[in-house]
C-alpha cells in the first residue's frame, strides 16, 4: 500500500502531516516521516507497518490513521 503525502487523523483525533517515506540509515526499514499540526509542529517516524495498521479501541476496530487530503492546512 502506497502512503500518500498530505493530512492524516490520528485514531485518538490529532490531526498530522505526512512529509515523506525515508529509511532507517541502519536496516534500512521504511518508515514514515510526519509532524504534527497541533502544538509545537514535532516531526516523528513511524514504521510503515505500524502506520498501516489497525487499532482495537473501545470495541471498534479502525485504521490507526486516515488520510484526509493533500491540503495540510484544510
Amino acid at each position: 500500500m502506497e502512503i500518500k503525502l498530505g493530512k492524516y487523523r490520528h485514531f485518538k483525533g490529532n490531526e498530522y502531516e505526512v512529509l515523506g517515506v525515508v529509511k532507517h540509515s541502519e536496516t534500512c526499514e521504511e518508515m514514515v516521516l510526519y509532524r504534527a499540526l497541533y502544538g509545537e509542529g514535532e516531526m516523528w517516524v513511524r514504521p510503515i507497518s505500524m502506520w498501516q495498521e489497525t487499532v482495537t479501541r473501545e470495541g471498534k476496530t479502525q485504521p490507526r490513521f486516515v488520510y484526509l487530503g493533500e491540503d495540510a492546512e484544510a
